[in-house]
């Protein structure tokens, strides 16, 4: 399942933590990418990515399978796993 969920966060970010805590809590395996640890090229590479899902570029971005959850949403990340 961690290849169908990919949650793009802030080290720093008080709903990012939420939304790990939540994931974690669940029992979802997921994949976190701290986007203001990365540096140069990387980051560049994965802000982009991010873009891709949400324009706005704001956090956290949380992409399970095909949805995205912009924000930490407990309702959306419920009906996003039954899909």
């Amino acid at each position: 399942m961690s290849d169908e969920v990919k949650l793009y966060a802030l080290s720093t970010c008080i709903h990012c933590r939420n939304a790990k805590k939540y994931l974690d809590e669940c029992g979802i395996k997921y994949k976190c990418v701290h986007v203001d640890e990365l540096t140069g090229e990387e980051r560049k590479r994965i802000v982009q990515e991010v873009k891709g899902h949400n324009p706005a570029v704001s956090f956290p971005t949380i992409v399970i399978k095909d949805k995205v959850i912009v924000g930490f949403h407990k309702d959306q990340i419920d009906e996003a796993m039954k899909g």
